[in-house]
């Protein structure tokens, strides 16, 4: 009886139980329910049974065991519970048991080891628990085995190959899994399909396994597998092969040249996170009917070889988070079929080539993390098929954002962040209708927030934070009804906070940074909004006070000028250099300083150093701010003001000291007064948290303080991405000069401002290898600039500052961090330093050196090994950073990438542990 195909539904009728002399029962793939009839066992002479494809609940019955005809027994794709019956095993005719894709449970019966005539094996899909009995690997006939995913646990035995001869799919992805891959599978010669990912498989993969030439499919991938590549030049001689997928494993060494010399048929090849190292072989291109290459998460270097473009049918290319260098070949454009293209996080450099456009099917591009450079393509943004993700976020791209980016109608993700981006937001942005996530921060944005966004019902998150929006805050931010997270911090926004939709979630929207917003929901902690009569009032005093300060700065310029003319030898920056640095500042009186700080009283006193003294402020606009006052008698004072004038005033990142006006004016005493106001951090500098005065120290809460792993790891980027925009993304360029602790501000999210540019340089080259650089300034002066313990040796031969000296100092507090030890304690004598203390303790003896408050995180064996790890890492970036010959110092852009690496690990592991 036949009638597969159909679309029965119900009960199996139970009178199919009186058709004795029935030989074939075959209902698969109808729409049956119910139980499997109890009284089947009465057809003695059935010899197929396949219930395959319905919807059957319920167990299986001991009683099929009683079928001495039966050779095939399927009942996959069911919903079938309980264990399967040890009376399977008394089919001694069975040669097909098909189980799989059901609910069962318990251990596989040893009864099945009986099945002598056995050549199908499928149990796949269930959650079947124990050790596979030995006993059925030594059934000759097998020729299809297949128990993956379910929790089965094990190994293979060591002459498997022997004792299954007749092998051709196999197939035991289960997890749990060990052992190594015995070498004797080879003889089983006919063996096809291989399959072993997502277990603990260890040691060697067999070099032999190329002479099983009808290789198909090897999937080895997720296991402990511990490698070179060498093996690959066997699997030449399988003309057959389509896929190789080796991913997440311990391979390491060199993409071998004869991986180009695999056959043609290959069209999958899975790499990604490994150890391999050095270059992509250019002779690649001969795998042309390739469509998935993945080789993300490795340590491959070099350029991109331009003979990649001759794999015009590949579909997917994933080379992220490797260390490529160079230019983003423009033969990457003969992939017109590839849908997914992931090269974030290398060091690519170079624009981004507008043959990408002739990608007409690619709906994923990542080109994150890189040096990019120039405008965003026009040809790009032009393409409507993209529909996952378009990102060319932490680049250095310049001009505005097309027109075209409305043609972006499927688009789910766009992140243009983090780059020098311009201009106005299109208003075709409105196109992109189904976008969900838009992230345009850390740009310079201009002009209002248009009303174009209004169109973006699906919109989830929308981070405009860090540019330049003026204006109010648009109420119809408040419609998009699906939106769960926005970040309109440090704009130039002003006016009322609307005060539905997401604004009534404070933890979900960040309105920081803009000094002129009031109103919106009581969790935003916004002032009050005046009424419009006391605003027209407010308007007025605003603008009196506002002429008269001006007046008051006039005078003052006026005496300044006559002061500095009568003392024009004796002043090292003249009135008029100060002034062209200043004018593009908020100017702010003397007079309201002193209101500000209480006349300067000591209580409002927060900190000092060579240059000057700071005090908390609260000026006239409720504004909570940082005061500056220069030492006008302290030499270099002068020179000190103009260069943080000079630097900060020119350059814009969320992770620098934002400086937002100056007073130059005459004290009291008619003395010279020079003040610089910074924004107030709510948690001080870095260096309070790292040594607090009293230990202990609690903050206002009553809490001790004390920066977790996970916290310091994050200020390290914070620092690190800041130090490669001055660097990098700065022109000219911009040395710190004194980076350490203290300079290092934490805000109110705990997010590292860098700050104290009193002794920065601005550059005008910036040779990769240069030791030292001249800038800008008078460089004459032989006096080693900094602070000791921070500045590199090479300052103290005469060098000039440079880059490489910045990296060095970037490096001693990335040690000091971790280690909780100054540069400059007692321990470290002229043949110790911070350097030289953790280098020789890497790695074993790395926990040694590390703060105690970390090594207190570890609540068990597992999370001590976790923060070991990371911490060997971290100490390895830092030595790197600090080592004394510059030339041999770590590139920012790459220590960046390797603090990014070492976070990602150290997030997955937290959050294993909490799964």
């Amino acid at each position: 009886m036949v009638l597969h195909n159909n679309s029965f539904h119900g009960e199996i009728p139970p009178q199919i139980g009186n058709l004795l002399q029935l030989c074939d029962l075959d209902l698969s793939n109808n729409a049956f329910g119910g139980p499997i009839p109890s009284n089947l066992s009465h057809c003695l002479n059935l010899e197929t049974l396949n219930f395959s494809y319905n919807q059957l609940v319920g167990g299986i019955h001991s009683n099929l065991g009683n079928l001495p005809r039966l050779k095939r027994l399927s009942l996959a794709k069911n919903s079938l519970v309980g264990p399967i019956p040890p009376s399977i095993g008394n089919l001694s005719s069975l040669q097909w048991l098909q189980l799989a894709s059901n609910r069962l449970h318990g251990e596989i019966p040893e009864e099945l080891s009986r099945l002598e005539r056995l050549v199908f094996f499928r149990l796949q899909c269930n959650e079947l628990t124990g050790e596979i009995p030995p006993g059925i690997f030594n059934i000759s006939t097998i020729n299809y085995f297949s128990v993956m995913v379910n929790q089965l646990r094990g190994s293979f035995p060591s002459d498997i190959g022997i004792t299954l001869p007749s092998l051709s799919y196999l197939s035991v992805a289960n997890k749990l899994f060990t052992g190594t891959i015995p070498s004797s599978l080879t003889n089983a010669t006919c063996l096809w399909f291989f399959e072993i990912y997502n277990n603990s498989f260890h040691g060697p993969i067999p070099k032999n396994l190329g002479w099983l030439k009808d290789f198909h499919i090897i999937s080895l991938a997720s296991n402990r597998l511990r490698d070179d590549l060498s093996f690959i030049s066997s699997l030449t001689n399988c003309s057959n092969l389509e896929i190789l997928s080796l991913s997440s494993n311990l391979i390491h060494g060199l993409l071998p040249r004869s991986m180009s010399n695999l056959s043609t048929s290959i069209k999958r090849i899975y790499l990604s996170n490994n150890q391999i190292q050095g270059t992509i072989p250019s002779a690649l291109k001969n795998l042309y009917n390739l469509f998935l290459l993945t080789l993300d998460g490795n340590f491959l270097t070099g350029r991109l070889p331009k003979s990649i473009g001759a794999l015009y049918n590949m579909q997917q290319l994933d080379l992220d988070g490797n260390m490529f260098t160079g230019e983003i070949p423009s033969s990457i454009g003969n992939m017109t079929s590839l849908a997914l293209l992931d090269l974030q996080s290398n060091n690519l450099q170079g624009y981004i080539p507008k043959s990408l456009g002739n990608c007409k099917q690619l709906n994923k591009l990542d080109l994150s993390n890189n040096n990019l450079i120039g405008s965003v393509p026009l040809e790009i943004v032009g393409l409507s098929c993209l529909s996952i993700l378009f990102s060319l976020a932490h680049n250095n791209l310049t001009g505005s954002l097309p027109l075209q980016v409305g043609s972006l109608i499927n688009l789910a993700e766009l992140d243009l962040s983090y780059n020098r981006l311009t201009g106005l937001i299109p208003a075709s942005i409105s196109g992109c209708l189904r976008l969900e996530r838009l992230h345009l921060e850390a740009n310079s944005f201009q002009g209002q927030i248009p009303e174009a966004l209004h169109s973006l019902r699906g919109l989830e998150e929308l981070d405009l934070s860090y540019n330049n929006f003026p204006g109010p805050i648009p109420s119809f931010l408040a419609d998009l009804s699906l939106l769960k997270y926005l970040n309109l911090s440090f704009n130039e926004l002003e006016g009322k906070v609307p005060e539905g939709g997401v604004f009534l979630n404070a933890s979900a929207v960040s309105i920081s940074g803009n000094k002129e917003i009031c109103g919106g929901a009581p969790g935003l902690n916004l002032p009050l909004c005046k009424s419009p009569g006391s605003n027209k009032f407010s308007s007025t005093k605003a603008i009196l006070i506002y002429v008269v300060a001006v007046s008051l700065s006039g005078l003052a310029l006026l005496f300044l000028s006559f002061f500095c003319y009568r003392k024009k030898k004796h002043t090292p920056t003249n009135a008029s250099t100060l002034l062209s640095f200043t004018n593009q500042f908020l100017r702010i009186s003397y007079e309201e300083l002193l209101r500000a700080t209480n006349r300067f009283s000591e209580t409002n006193l927060i900190g000092g150093g060579t240059y000057g003294t700071v005090y908390k402020g609260i000026l006239d606009s409720s504004a909570i701010v940082a005061v500056k006052v220069l030492n006008s008698t302290q030499r270099g004072a002068s020179r000190s003001f103009v260069s943080e004038c000079q630097t900060l005033g020119t350059i814009r990142h969320r992770n620098l000291l934002k400086i937002f006006s100056v007073c130059l004016s005459m004290d009291l005493h008619g003395n010279d007064f020079k003040a610089l106001i910074y924004e107030f951090m709510a948690n001080e500098s870095l260096g309070e948290w790292l040594h607090p005065k009293t230990k202990g120290q609690d903050d206002e809460h009553g809490e001790s303080r004390n920066l977790r792993l996970a916290q310091r790891l994050n200020i390290a980027i914070d620092i690190a991405t800041v130090i490669e925009y001055l660097h990098k993304g700065c022109f000219p360029a911009i040395v710190h000069g004194d980076l350490k602790p203290c300079n290092v501000l934490l805000d109110h999210d705990m997010v590292a401002r860098v700050g104290d540019f009193g002794l920065a340089k601005i550059i005008t080259t910036m040779p990769a290898e240069a030791t030292g650089v001249q800038d800008q300034g008078d460089s004459t002066s032989t006096a080693i600039r900094g602070s000791i313990g921070y500045v590199p040796p090479e300052y103290g031969m005469g060098h000039e500052v440079s880059a490489l000296g910045d990296v060095y100092s970037y490096g001693i507090l990335l040690l000091e961090m971790f280690t909780g030890k100054r540069p400059t304690e007692e321990v470290f004598q002229p043949d110790l330093n911070l350097h030289s203390f953790v280098r020789v303790a890497l790695p074993d003896r790395a926990m040694d050196v590390v703060d105690l408050r970390l090594w207190s995180e570890a609540s068990d064996r597992q999370q001590e090994i976790k923060i070991r790890d990371c911490m060997i890492s971290i100490f390895e970036v830092g030595v790197a950073c600090s080592m004394e010959s510059p030339t041999d110092r770590m590139d920012m852009t790459e220590a960046i990438k390797k603090l990014y690496s070492i976070r990602v690990s150290y997030e997955a592991k937290e959050n294993m542990k909490s799964i």
